[in-house]
C-alpha cells in the first residue's frame, strides 16, 4: 500500500538527529510522499529545504500557524509570496486557521493572519491547509467569505463535532484524520461518524512529531510520532468507516495526490 502522510512537522528540531533513518522507516511502511509543513517563516524555508533535499518523496507547505500569528507582518507576507511562486515543491499555504485552545496569539491577531494567508492562496491558486481548535464559529464565518476564491482546501487533524464536519462538507472542505481517532479519552467521538466523509475528501496524516497513537503497543521509547506509524492511523479510520485498510489506503493516497497535484 502507499499512502500519503498529508502533514509532517519534519523541519521540527527533534527530527535533525537521525532525519535519514525517520524518512527511511516511512519508506518502508509505504508512506511514499509527505508534506512538510511551515508553521512559520522559520519552518516554512525549513520545510522547502528539506523537500529539496528529499526531492522524491517530499514536498512542502508554507505559512504561519496561529500559535504564531504575532509574527505576520507584510515582510512575512512578502517572502512567503516568493518562495511560492518561486519553488516548485510548494504546494500549498498554511498551517493558517484559528486557535482559541490556547491563545498563544491574540485572537483577533489570529484571525488578521488567518484572512491574509487565505488571500495569499486565492491569489496563487494553491490550496489552503487549515487548523482549527475550539474555535469552529470564528473560522467557519471567515472561510465562507474567502470559499469561493480557493481552489481547495483542507481542515488538517480534524478533532471536532459530527455537527462542525458537516458544516466542513457543506463548504466542500476537504478533511484529514491523525492519530487523535486512537485517543481513547478525547478522540473516539471521531469513529463514530467520519463514515460520512465521502472517500474524495478524506485524507490521513501523523502530524509527527505530534500525536502519537496512544493504543499503540508496544510504545516507541521515544514518544515521538513519526511518519512510519501511518498505517496505525490507516488502521484506526479504516475500522471506523467499515471499509478495508487496503481500499482506504488507495482512496486516501489518490485524494492526496488529487489535492496537492502530486506525482
Amino acid at each position: 500500500m502507499e499512502l500519503v502522510d498529508i502533514c509532517f512537522n519534519f523541519a521540527h528540531s527533534g527530527f535533525r538527529a537521525d532525519e535519514h533513518a525517520v524518512l527511511k522507516r516511512a519508506l518502508e511502511v509505504g508512506v511514499a510522499q509527505l508534506l512538510c509543513t511551515g508553521s512559520d517563516l522559520e519552518d516554512s524555508l525549513a520545510s522547502v529545504a528539506l523537500a529539496e533535499r528529499y526531492p522524491e518523496h517530499l514536498y512542502a507547505t508554507v505559512g504561519v500557524h496561529p500559535h504564531r500569528a504575532v509574527t505576520w507582518d507584510d515582510a512575512t507576507a512578502g517572502t512567503l509570496r516568493e518562495l511560492a511562486l518561486a519553488h516548485p515543491k510548494i504546494r500549498a499555504i498554511g498551517e493558517t486557521g484559528l486557535d482559541f485552545n490556547r491563545d498563544y496569539s491574540p485572537r483577533h491577531v489570529q484571525e488578521r493572519a488567518f484572512e491574509a494567508q487565505l488571500e495569499l492562496a486565492a491569489e496563487l491558486g494553491l490550496p489552503a491547509f487549515l487548523h482549527e481548535r475550539e474555535a469552529h464559529a470564528h473560522f467557519i464565518a471567515i472561510l465562507r467569505r474567502h470559499r469561493e476564491r480557493l481552489s481547495r482546501a483542507v481542515v488538517h487533524c480534524f478533532t471536532g463535532t459530527r455537527g462542525e464536519l458537516d458544516a466542513y462538507l457543506d463548504l466542500d472542505l476537504h478533511i484529514g484524520i491523525t492519530g487523535w481517532i486512537c485517543d481513547e479519552r478525547r478522540g473516539h467521538h471521531l469513529r463514530e461518524f467520519i463514515g460520512r466523509i465521502p472517500p474524495d475528501r478524506l485524507m490521513i496524516e501523523t502530524d509527527a512529531p505530534y500525536l502519537l497513537p496512544r493504543d499503540m503497543h508496544p510504545k516507541p521509547h521515544s514518544r515521538r510520532n513519526e511518519p512510519a506509524y501511518l498505517p496505525h492511523v490507516l488502521a484506526a479510520v479504516a475500522a471506523a468507516v467499515g471499509r478495508p485498510p487496503e481500499q482506504v489506503a488507495s482512496e486516501t493516497t489518490a485524494t492526496a495526490r488529487a489535492f496537492y497535484a502530486l506525482p
